[in-house]
């Protein structure tokens, strides 16, 4: 685990849900496929111990969810994060604008008490079909970013007639960067999105340029984010050896 965890504290959340519950720490072992004693482990604030994976099966069968985060530097890895996503919507803003399409990056909503923003709303003139673009350089939480794409998408036809755009049909598209990374988190989850967003990037390419109903896929990026170029992040150790992915 990060040295940026707390174990003690992240042991204490734990001990306080399974006592919520009612639970002893070997049916909550039960349920989490552990030993009770790797349990005793983790709310001792020995957690760190474990493998990122054990301890989200453990929250997991709480009805929780691990958050890890990547520290590095202060502020210099959220503008390292912040620089690809905006060569990811940069990249998209240019390729819909090309194709005749009415765009509005980072398009800002507050609709029912629902606030947010659209990483990219586009709107096609001559047939109507109205876009949701999700860009993300990395996809850390699957469920968050499909249940916040469903719910923009849901938002979008109201958020477009505010701004006098006649709505047919609602499309939603994930842009990701093609690297090994995020072909791998896909692969993982590969039924996940087949359900969720079924196209991939040959179709969304050539629906772009002639939209003809609403469609909802994953659309890989090269070369838009610091791994698709040659300046790439390198680390100080040994990188491991990956075998070649299948293209989705």
């Amino acid at each position: 685990m990060s040295s940026a965890m707390d174990p003690v504290r992240f042991g204490l959340a734990v001990r306080a849900l399974r006592r919520r519950r009612g639970w002893t720490q070997a049916e909550l072992a039960r349920r989490a496929r552990m030993s009770r004693s790797a349990v005793s482990r983790v709310e001792r604030g020995q957690g760190d111990s474990l493998s990122v994976r054990t301890l989200t099966h453990l929250c997991a069968a709480l009805a929780a969810r691990v958050s890890v985060r990547v520290l590095w530097q202060g502020e210099e890895l959220d503008r390292l994060l912040d620089g690809d996503h905006a060569r990811l919507v940069e990249w998209v803003v240019e390729r819909l604008s090309a194709a005749g399409w009415v765009v509005v990056p980072e398009a800002t909503f507050h609709v029912g008490g629902e606030r947010g923003s659209i990483d990219v709303l586009a709107w096609h003139p001559a047939t109507g079909h109205l876009l949701v673009v999700e860009a993300k350089s990395v996809v850390p939480d699957v469920q968050a970013t499909l249940s916040g794409v469903d719910r923009k998408a849901r938002l979008a036809p109201v958020i477009a007639r505010e701004r006098g755009w006649t709505v047919r049909s609602v499309s939603r598209i994930l842009v990701l960067p093609d690297d090994r990374t995020a072909r791998r988190r896909l692969h993982h989850f590969a039924a996940t999105f087949a359900r969720a967003f079924p196209e991939r990037t040959v179709t969304i390419r050539r629906w772009i340029d002639a939209p003809d109903r609403a469609i909802a896929g994953v659309m890989f990026v090269s070369g838009a984010t610091q791994e698709g170029t040659r300046h790439r992040v390198r680390t100080m150790s040994r990188p491991a050896t990956l075998n070649p992915m299948s293209r989705l």
